[in-house]
């Protein structure tokens, strides 16, 4: 007897290539973004989000985790991050990967320096195309587990 199975087949890749319009705009999201940022105005950031927003990060042992978060826990939780910024100062270097026109993942290298003390950080964000404007739906970064337990 011959069983009936069904498939998913994903979607042909269409092999997407931003333009130099594409790029000036995530370039101009982050530009904005990072503004907020070190005006340590984290509701300014939430307004560039997608809620629920995604958090992955790991702990000092290595155990990752995944969690989401609703704009007041963002606040809260970016508030203890971004809230008192000091004299704080961001190099950053963001490679972006377009999925497609309204997918993308970019990932950074960064300098961060508040009061004098210097630190190098890698992150990616997941960022998603709607209703005409990019909002980052995803935050990945290590080491954030042992502050969020």
């Amino acid at each position: 007897m011959t069983q009936a199975r069904s498939r998913i087949v994903p979607p042909a890749d269409r092999g997407y290539a931003p333009d130099a319009e594409d790029l000036a705009a995530l370039d101009a999201w982050f530009r904005r973004y990072d503004a907020y940022a070190a005006a340590g105005d984290v509701a300014g950031t939430a307004d560039m989000a997608l809620f629920p927003l995604n958090t992955v990060t790991d702990d000092s042992s290595g155990e990752g985790s995944a969690r989401q978060l609703d704009r007041e826990e963002y606040l809260r939780v970016m508030g203890g991050a971004l809230g008192d910024p000091g004299d704080l100062t961001m190099n950053s270097t963001r490679t972006p990967y377009l999925l497609t026109p309204g997918l993308a993942v970019v990932f950074t290298e960064a300098e961060f320096t508040v009061d004098g003390r210097s630190q190098r950080v890698r992150y990616a964000d997941v960022l998603v195309r709607t209703g005409g404007e990019w909002r980052f739906q995803t935050m990945v970064q290590g080491g954030w587990g042992d502050q969020a337990a």
